[in-house]
């Protein structure tokens, strides 16, 4: 097969997707509709081939690695212009309280609801509801201690929406800046 051809079979494979798709998926649905054999390695190959082209200055967006597979993403220079465009319905948003907890659930997960509630020093179980419901958020296990409580981590569309490639892409909290908000804590009755 042509290497022109297979990398706009690939190319079409990473912009239909709606989720990152992994090398594992573009090389099985290359393989079913061409009838081939390709290996992970020459697809791997040639989603490289495809983010240098893309790393070009002439485009305004780019091939990325996300939460194990590939997608197209407009590149860091746009974010404020597609911003203006896309503005999201209030609705949508989180509340200070869940992304409190969705915090807390990324930087130290696996972990209880109880390790939830102690950290922020208000209950929780609203603002775990509602990331649940927003599928950030999946109950992981069961902790091994007294009572068994539910685990709780990030799920692998918080990974898609924050465009990390992995858990350790998060920032590292000394690089955070922290506001002081007077040392109130968001309550988890706010309205989301």
């Amino acid at each position: 097969m042509q290497t022109d051809k297979l990398l706009t079979y690939i190319e079409s494979l990473i912009f239909v997707a709606d989720v990152p798709v992994t090398l594992d998926k573009i090389r099985q649905s290359i393989n079913n509709y061409l009838n081939t054999k390709l290996k992970v390695e020459e697809v791997a190959d040639k989603i490289a081939l495809l983010t240098e082209k893309y790393d070009d200055e002439s485009y305004s967006f780019g091939i990325k690695e996300i939460a194990g597979g590939y997608c197209f993403m407009t590149k860091g220079a746009y974010h404020e212009l597609n911003g203006e465009v896309l503005k999201r319905e209030n609705k949508k948003k989180l509340s200070r309280a869940a992304l409190e907890t969705l915090s807390i659930i990324a930087y130290k997960q696996p972990i209880t609801k109880g390790e939830i509630e102690s950290i922020r020093g208000v209950s929780s179980d609203y603002s775990v509801q509602k990331l649940m419901e927003k599928e950030l958020v999946d109950m992981v296990g069961r902790a091994e201690t007294l009572g068994r409580p539910l685990l709780y981590a990030t799920s692998e569309k918080f990974m898609n929406h924050f465009g990390l490639k992995s858990i350790n892409d998060l920032p590292k909290l000394k690089e955070l800046r922290v506001e002081d908000d007077g040392g109130e804590r968001a309550s988890d009755n706010e309205s989301e």
